[in-house]
Parts: C-alpha cells; structure tokens; sequence
C-alpha cells in the first residue's frame, strides 16, 4: 500500500528531475536504452519533427529489461523507431552499455566512426532521468549543447503507462540518489537538490522504496541503471 504522504513525495521528486528544456533542432538525437519503449518514441518524434538528421539508440540489457527486451533495448528501441517512420539510414545503433555513463561514451565513439559531426546533442530518456542524464553528458561530453528531453507526460500519466507503481517510486528514488553522490565520484556535474526534494527522498527511503538504491553509500546512494 502506497500512502498518500509517499505519492505526495513521489511528485516532488519526479517534478526535479524534469529539466523543462525546449526541445530545438540539434547535430544529433541520442535516445537512452531503458525498460521504457516511450523513449524510443520520443527520439522517433523529435526526428519527425525536423530536430536532427541521426539518432543514435544506446543500450544493452539490465535486470529490468532483459526479458523483455531480449534482443537488447538499443534494438528494440530502433525496431520501434522503423515501426514509426524514421528510416533506417537515420538510426545508428549502441549495443553494449550498461549505464549512463556507457551510454555517453560509447555514442560518442558510434558517432566518431560514422563520421558525424556534433556540437549539440538532444538527449532523450525518461522522465524521470532526465537531469541524471544532463549531469552525467555534461561531465563527459565537454564541449557540446546538451538539451535533455522525454516524452511530455504527467507523474500520473507515467505511472499509468508502466502499470507497476512501485517500480517507478523506486526509480525516482534511485535517480535521485545519483544527483546526490555521483558528482563526487566524477561520474556527472553538481546539481543542487533543494531541501524540500532532499527530505521527501529521505522519506520515501524510509518507507522501503530502495530497491534502485546502490547499497554502501547510505540512504543518499545509488543503481546500475
């Protein structure tokens, strides 16, 4: 049972993570691999739109996804790209990372091989990650714009759409805790999280929701994915 004090604190988290950037056209669209095929849709989108004249898909598999996404979540996510329009000279693939720093790295050197040319990166993921995923391609892809977007969705709309409510709490807090260790290990820039985010995290660990926490570091640690 999730208590309303717990689905209070999980909209305020999930309201920090969200950058509000306004999607532009870029060099290049790079769609993060997750359990979530909206990214994909979202990439395929932005393309659509006129946003950028590559994507790059970026993802192994994790526990999360390996069942259903057995072929790993950077194929998936082309199959659907393909499924909605985009055409595949437009789609390169990152088969291997595990991680987000995985993710930034390895696309990087997928774009170095195909020889294109970036000084602005729309990076795509879940809502709910997308200021990990700015801190973490700012730290390491120095040099380029980083404008950080995910499909337009309600924290109500979203847990809908996963149909696992626990899940996307832990998630949240997962992230969260990311934002607060990771910059200290070299892993992405500082973003300061305001106390009242800090307290309702330190609240929703209280109440069990730590199974995307990285044990070893307390109750601000963090997740492989």
């Amino acid at each position: 049972m999730i208590t309303d004090q717990s689905w209070s604190d999980a909209r305020q988290v999930w309201d920090h993570h969200l950058m509000h950037h306004t999607p532009r056209p870029c060099s290049v669209i790079v769609g993060l691999g997750s359990h979530d095929l909206g990214v994909a849709d979202a990439s395929a989108g932005f393309y659509l739109r006129g946003l950028a004249p590559v994507i790059v898909f970026t993802g192994s598999t994790s526990p999360t996804t390996r069942d259903r996404m057995p072929r790993g979540e950077a194929v998936h996510y082309r199959e659907r790209a393909l499924a909605l329009g985009v055409p595949e000279s437009a789609v390169l693939v990152e088969p291997k990372a595990r991680n987000t720093g995985e993710n930034i790295r390895f696309s990087r050197a997928v774009l170095d091989e195909a020889g294109v040319d970036v000084d602005s990166v729309l990076l795509v993921s879940k809502p709910y990650e997308e200021r990990r995923s700015y801190a973490t391609a700012r730290k390491l892809w120095p040099g380029v714009d980083i404008v950080s977007a995910s499909s337009p969705m309600t924290f109500e709309e979203y847990v809908a759409s996963i149909g696992n409510d626990r899940m996307v709490i832990d998630m949240l807090v997962g992230a969260l805790q990311r934002l607060l260790v990771y910059p200290a290990q070299g892993f992405m820039i500082e973003q300061p999280v305001p106390d009242e985010v800090a307290a309702a995290y330190e609240r929703l660990v209280g109440a069990g929701f730590t199974s995307r926490l990285v044990t070893g570091q307390g109750s601000a640690s963090p997740s492989t994915r």
